[in-house]
């Protein structure tokens, strides 16, 4: 009998989000795609460092047991990581 090999992701509760739907946050770096964007050429630049876009969703990434934020840069959406992020803060107004 063969079973699949378990991996100790499978048996993880999944990490709670820091940011929630809605909010507003900044790109701490060029986001550029990597190929999962299929609009965009590779390596094409998606949100430049300091965009401000909004969190549309929330998925999981279970490889890494991560959140994944799917984030509205001004109508280019982004799968970001929490690293990747910032939020905006209270009163900034972008120069």
């Amino acid at each position: 009998m063969n079973t699949p090999a378990m991996n100790v992701s499978d048996f993880a509760e999944p990490r709670a989000p820091v940011y929630a739907w809605g909010q507003r946050v900044v790109a701490l770096d060029d986001l550029v795609n990597d190929g999962s964007h299929p609009e965009r050429e590779p390596e094409a630049l998606l949100a430049a460092r300091g965009d401000v876009g909004e969190i549309v969703n929330i998925g999981h990434a279970t490889e890494v047991n991560e959140p994944v934020y799917l984030v509205d840069f001004g109508g280019c959406v982004v799968g970001c990581l929490e690293i990747e992020l910032a939020p905006v803060p209270v009163g900034w107004v972008p120069a």
